[in-house]
């Protein structure tokens, strides 16, 4: 069965680094497209990054453009997120999810499979 496990996350300063990763496992990686969602305490779960299965084709929410930086290792069968210049308004819990269709997507209904979160705090 189709399997998300992220890592990473932690309590951070404002204007610090962080790296997620979502180790995947029970499909074929490689084949489809990858995304990073959010979700703030008593927010909607907010599309943050997707990546194409080559990492060809990338796109980013405008909030994010410029800090944080979506990557994947098909060898490894892994998804990652590097989050620089981070804000307090970037804290939220933060989910990998795929939705096995080749086809990029941002919404986050369309994604059928998710990971079950790591917490990122960003401190002022």
């Amino acid at each position: 069965q189709v399997q998300l496990i992220e890592s990473g996350g932690g309590l951070v300063q404002a204007g610090g680094s962080l790296r997620l990763s979502c180790a995947a496992s029970g499909f074929t990686f490689s084949r489809y497209p990858m995304g990073w969602f959010r979700q703030a305490p008593g927010k909607e779960r907010e599309f943050v990054a997707v990546i194409s299965w080559t990492g060809g084709s990338i796109d980013y929410v405008d909030s994010v453009k410029g800090r944080f930086t979506i990557s994947r290792d098909n060898a490894k069968n892994t998804l990652y997120l590097q989050m620089n210049s981070l804000k307090p308004e970037d804290t939220a819990v933060y989910y990998c999810a795929t939705s096995l269709i080749r086809k990029i997507m941002v919404a986050a209904d369309e994604y059928a499979y998710w990971g079950q979160g790591t917490q990122v705090t960003v401190s002022s």
